[in-house]
This record gives C-alpha cells, sequence and structure tokens, in this order.
C-alpha cells in the first residue's frame, strides 16, 4: 500500500482546490479516501458522530457484491465452456485467441479456465460502464460545483451484473448514460433520485434494445441458442426446467444461464448476511418482500392456470430464478430510492414481492418481473412513507386527546 500512497501523494497537487482540474481533485480524493482514512475527521463534541457515512455504506455494498460478481463471471465461463463442449463449435474472438495463446483453454471442468473466460466478458462491460457513468458524473459535478461522492461505484457494479455477457458494448454506454442522466442527475445527484438508477438504466436498454436484453442472449457463443431456467418455466412451469437437466440446487448455486451477476442465490444471501450484519441493509424490505413472493404465489397455486403452467410454480422456485435474489438483496434495498420508515419497509418489500409474482405468472410476454416490481416500489415509496407519518401522527393525537 506504500506505493499506492507516495503516488497519490505525489499527485496531489495537481488537483488542489482552485485549479482548473479541480472535479478531477475531487475524483483522486473519493480514490484516495476509499483505500486510506482520510486527515479531516470529527474527533469530538459537539458534532454528530457515526461509524457509517457515504463512503462506508457505499463500500460495504461493493464488498457484498463481490460474491455475486466472482460467481457470475465463473458461471459466464462455464456456460460457454459447456456450449463449446457440447456443440463442438469453435471458439472464435480475441477472448478465445487470448485464452488459447496463455494455453488456458476452454475446459468446463477447470474452476480457472472458467473464471478467466467470463472475466473476458465481465471485464470489459465493467469498464465501458465505470468510463460512461464516471464522465456523467464529472460533467454533473462540474457544474454543480460539487465533489464526485462514491455512489457509482455501486452503480457500475450493479448495473454490469444485470447485464447479458453478450450485451454490446455501445448499448451499455448508453443504458448507464440514461441511468445515471435520467434516473439520478436531474433529481439533483446521489441521495435526491427517487428511483434506482442502475436499474433505470436496465430497464431502458430492456424497451429500447429487446433483442439484446432478451430471448437466445444468455450464453456466449456464437451460433449457440438456449433459454434460461425462468424461461422454461414460464413456458412448460417445473417439469420443463427439470427436462432440461436443471435441478433446484443448480439454480440455487448458479450454475444456469442468465445475466452475469443475478443466476446464484447463495451468492446473495452470503451478500444479504453481510448487508444486514454491518446494518446497511433493511431485513425489513428483505423479509417483505420474500413474503410478498411467497404469499401471492402460493394463492396461485391453489387457484390454478390451466393454460399457464407458471401458477403451479412453487415459491421456492420463484426464489432461485432470474433476478429475484439479486434484486431482493441489493436492489430493493437501495436506501435512497426505498422507504424510510420502519413499518413503510414492510409494505413496501411486500408490495414488491406481489408485483413480481403478478408481473411473472400473469404476464406471458415477460417472465422475469423483479426489475419492473422494484421501480414500481420504488415509484410508491414516498408515498408509503408519507402515510405511515400520517397515521403515525393522528395515533399521537388520538392518545394525546384521550
Amino acid at each position: 500500500m506504500r506505493p499506492i500512497r507516495r503516488t497519490l501523494d505525489r499527485i496531489e497537487p495537481l488537483f488542489a482546490r482552485g485549479g482548473r482540474l479541480e472535479q478531477l481533485g475531487a475524483l483522486y480524493e473519493m480514490v484516495d479516501t476509499f483505500l486510506f482514512t482520510p486527515s479531516s475527521v470529527t474527533t469530538g463534541a459537539p458534532h454528530v458522530r457515526d461509524a457509517i457515512e457515504l463512503k462506508r455504506v457505499m463500500v460495504f455494498v461493493v464488498l457484498a457484491v463481490l460474491p455475486a460478481a466472482m460467481m457470475g463471471m465463473y458461471n459466464v465461463g462455464l456456460q460457454a465452456n459447456l456450449a463449446l463442449e457440447a456443440t463442438g463449435l469453435p471458439a472464435v474472438g480475441w477472448r478465445a485467441e487470448l485464452l488459447q495463446a496463455f494455453q488456458i483453454g476452454f475446459d468446463p471442468d477447470s474452476a480457472i479456465a472458467c473464471l478467466l473466460h467470463g472475466s473476458l466478458y465481465f471485464l470489459p462491460v465493467y469498464v465501458v460502464t465505470m468510463a460512461a457513468g464516471g464522465l456523467w458524473e464529472v460533467v454533473f459535478a462540474a457544474a454543480r460545483n460539487h465533489e464526485v461522492n462514491e455512489g457509482f461505484l455501486v452503480t457500475s457494479m450493479l448495473f454490469t451484473l444485470t447485464l447479458p455477457p453478450t450485451v454490446p458494448l455501445w448499448q451499455v454506454a448508453l443504458g448507464i448514460s440514461f441511468g445515471v442522466v435520467v434516473g439520478k442527475e436531474i433529481f439533483g445527484g446521489t441521495g435526491k433520485n427517487f428511483l434506482n438508477p442502475a436499474l433505470v438504466g436496465r430497464a431502458f436498454l430492456f424497451f429500447a434494445y429487446p433483442s439484446e436484453m432478451s430471448g437466445d442472449v444468455w450464453v456466449a457463443v456464437d451460433g449457440y441458442t438456449g433459454a434460461t431456467a425462468l424461461a422454461l418455466a414460464s413456458e412448460g412451469g417445473v417439469a420443463a426446467v427439470q427436462a432440461a437437466g436443471i435441478g433446484w440446487q443448480d439454480a440455487f448455486l448458479g450454475t444456469i444461464a442468465g445475466s452475469m451477476g443475478e443466476t446464484s442465490a447463495l451468492a446473495c444471501l452470503a451478500g444479504a448476511a453481510f448487508l444486514v450484519y454491518t446494518g446497511v441493509a433493511s431485513w425489513r424490505i428483505m423479509l417483505g418482500v420474500l413474503l410478498g413472493m411467497v404469499g401471492t404465489t402460493l394463492l396461485f397455486n391453489v387457484l390454478g392456470g390451466p393454460d399457464n403452467p407458471f401458477y403451479a410454480v412453487p415459491w421456492y422456485w420463484h426464489a432461485v430464478l432470474g433476478g429475484y435474489a439479486f434484486g431482493l438483496v441489493f436492489m430493493a434495498t437501495d436506501p435512497v430510492s426505498a422507504a424510510m420508515t420502519d413499518t413503510g419497509r414492510w409494505i413496501y418489500g411486500a408490495l414488491i414481492g406481489v408485483m413480481v409474482s403478478l408481473v411473472r405468472v400473469v404476464n406471458p410476454a415477460y417472465p422475469e418481473g423483479m426489475m419492473l416490481a422494484i421501480l414500481f416500489g420504488n415509484a410508491f415509496a414516498p408515498l408509503i412513507d408519507y402515510w405511515v407519518v400520517k397515521a403515525n401522527i393522528r395515533r399521537r393525537a388520538r392518545r394525546n386527546a384521550a
């Protein structure tokens, strides 16, 4: 760490306050305080002090999402290597040339080969996300004369992990630009947005370029087509998923086709445990989302649907299919766009759980549902908090009158 510190100390004068590079100086400060404890810390009264502030919150979320990211990279490579082995298709492109040049190969039984192969899809998408989104962050920071904060570190990671591995890089830049500008900056920046900017960018890409965001885009092999487990369930229920050789354990571990970081419910559970332990995410929201989904799914199981096998899919399958676990842990619990009151968090979480089941089961054209359900919950979160506060005021008034 000392060489990094010495390098940062040498370039710090270039970004002094009042200079032409002031906004880049703010970016330097963000990197500096991400790696080291800042020198300007509060030490005494009468200031309010807490161990948690914006930088620590964002660092904790990044740490929590790392298991999902690592599992996602491994799974992208695993699915690609399995497809190459099963079809006999040749591996083409610069990624194949690079792996062959280092004699890594495409063995699906090799964890290193799968992880490296998957990282060659993840890293370009993440780099483009950071470059395009970071540019907008600096532009708006310069226009408003405020510092660049660490909020985009989380947005960039979450946005990348919701994308398929085959997404064109120009669409990545366009999607994150829309998410940052329209989803956050036009409302005033970090802390003032009412929608999750990562989901706003993902939703924009889904509706603007549906062919690149849905269908047979989840396995990174040219010429290979294959439906996700969620798509199979929507067409033929659990029987269709199992007929394709996919068991519940496969879906829980995340060794199935899907987005680059959403497939592993196990990795998401690890992140959930860390976020709840550190107090960054609300367990009420997580439990509310789960209970809302379970209750609605059980109702659908009882009602049944002769023309829709998705009605019979049990709740424990819903929990491991698609982006449900990822959305429950990392998207629905966004402290800015979620409900703030404790009672409101229960209602907000339950609303998302009910909506994701409705969208998945009742709407045959879109079997995922989690993204739209969370955005729907984001839109109603301020109203939920408003009515919770009003109810508390009325209850206190009645109690004092008595």
